[in-house]
């Protein structure tokens, strides 16, 4: 059997057993509150927990590294709709140590594309067109450093309401310690 049946025979057990009951909630999140976090298998349930968060609680973007590194990009997008559709108040951009993304070398990814079928002409093409492939592909060198950037271009973004506070924090993915990079409610700029 394949995953995908796998995940629809558990479905259709999880639906008649009417498991969904105790994940009811709106689409409002309860605490106001939107999270930026990693797409890291070890931070899908950690982040809320570590911060005392229940579903229903909060909404949350993921994505490799929890980077912001386009003004206008799906991850602003999405976080300007939790702030002006779905009542979020606060930002909270949390990175992660030991995190895949750090040091990511775009070379490592582009050869381990090719080795899977993209051929080197097709990435020669997009250089050649003015896609930064490279740079797009490139992961950070510090966390924190990433996190504070982020959270300036949340902060800074000519579509966010100046009044939201937007915070960076890290969270250990062994034990949910959270350490604080950017207090959104103080005044100064991120790093």
């Amino acid at each position: 059997m394949s995953l995908l049946h796998d995940i629809l025979s558990f479905n259709e057990t999880f639906v008649e057993t009417k498991e969904y009951e105790k994940f009811a909630t709106t689409k409002f999140p309860d605490k106001r509150v939107v999270i930026l976090t990693c797409m890291d298998t070890r931070l899908v349930e950690l982040v809320t927990e570590a911060m005392n968060f229940k579903n229903g609680d909060v909404k949350i973007v993921r994505n490799a590294g929890a980077i912001v590194n386009h003004p206008f990009g799906s991850i602003m997008r999405s976080l300007l709709v939790a702030v002006y559709q779905l009542q979020a108040d606060e930002v909270l951009i949390v990175g992660h140590h030991d995190c895949g993304m750090s040091s990511l070398s775009s070379d490592v990814i582009i050869e381990a594309m090719k080795e899977r079928g993209i051929q080197q002409e097709v990435v020669d093409t997009l250089r050649n067109s003015g896609i930064e492939v490279d740079k797009w592909l490139s992961g950070f060198s510090s966390v924190e450093e990433s996190v504070a950037h982020s959270v300036n271009m949340v902060k800074s973004h000519p579509l966010m309401v100046n009044t939201i506070p937007v915070h960076g924090l890290v969270i250990d993915p062994s034990t949910g310690k959270l350490d604080l990079v950017v207090d959104g409610y103080k005044k100064e700029a991120a790093l």
